[in-house]
């Protein structure tokens, strides 16, 4: 359900170029293209005034069109998807203050963590950014592509990395390990000023854009959730999501 009154809107940056499994966002899931599971999801969460996906792809905003979702075109030339959301974003009216960013392959997005990161930035007007954490599963500590996040002691983000993090020399050490999960949510005049802050060591060796904010001296709230939603990167992903929808 739609909130006129909410000050906060989805964006979901999708394209049909991807290395490992190209139109993905087309992909059928259950009689529906993926792009549209994921709206359908975003138009749940109780805190947004509006849900748009941006895309550089006439195709993709046909097939939005086509169930009756919103969609624009954006530039082809942006590096990321926060580029393309930022452009997106500029369009939408002058009192939605906060932007979420829904990864496009996410199909069994849960509505209530795009409700958490912008409940977080609603309710606190000094913080411009937030993303979410949950427990690392066991066994990926060492999986570069798995995604670990440290806070401080205020849940504020000390650092990202694809190694393990925290090392721990004792196994009995009380800091739970925590996986990075890629939903973010932006003030929007932040939104314009990341797109315009240069790239950073610590972002290019790890290959971690949310690195090029903490380098620039800014803080990301990060929210606690009990798990990442499941996201489709590979055929063998496309499958298992396939048959996740078939048994519901």
């Amino acid at each position: 359900m739609i909130h006129p009154g909410a000050a906060a809107a989805a964006i979901i940056p999708a394209r049909l170029a991807a290395t490992r499994l190209p139109d993905k966002p087309l992909a059928d899931i259950g009689g529906k293209p993926m792009i549209r599971h994921v709206y359908e999801r975003a138009r749940q969460a109780k805190k947004l005034a509006a849900v748009l996906v941006a895309t550089p792809d006439a195709a993709i905003l046909a097939a939005v069109e086509s169930f009756g979702g919103s969609a624009v075109l954006t530039s082809p030339d942006h590096r990321t998807g926060t580029d393309r959301v930022a452009e997106a974003a500029r369009g939408l009216p002058p009192d939605v203050r906060v932007i979420v960013n829904v990864q496009g392959d996410e199909p069994l997005l849960a509505p209530d963590t795009v409700d958490a990161v912008a409940t977080v930035l609603l309710d606190d007007p000094g913080l411009v950014m937030a993303s979410l954490m949950c427990p690392l599963p066991a066994g990926r500590e060492s999986d570069p592509n798995v995604v670990k996040v440290v806070t401080d002691l205020s849940g504020f983000a000390l650092y990202f990395s694809r190694s393990p993090l925290p090392y721990r020399r004792s196994p009995d050490a009380p800091y739970a390990p925590r996986q990075h999960v890629g939903l973010y949510a932006y003030r929007r005049d932040f939104l314009d000023r990341l797109t315009t802050l240069p790239p950073t060591p610590l972002e290019q060796a790890e290959s971690l854009e949310q690195l090029r904010v903490l380098e620039h001296g800014y803080r990301i709230k990060m929210v606690p959730t009990d798990r990442a939603p499941e996201s489709v990167d590979t055929p063998e992903d496309l499958e298992r999501v396939r048959e996740a929808f078939a048994r519901h």
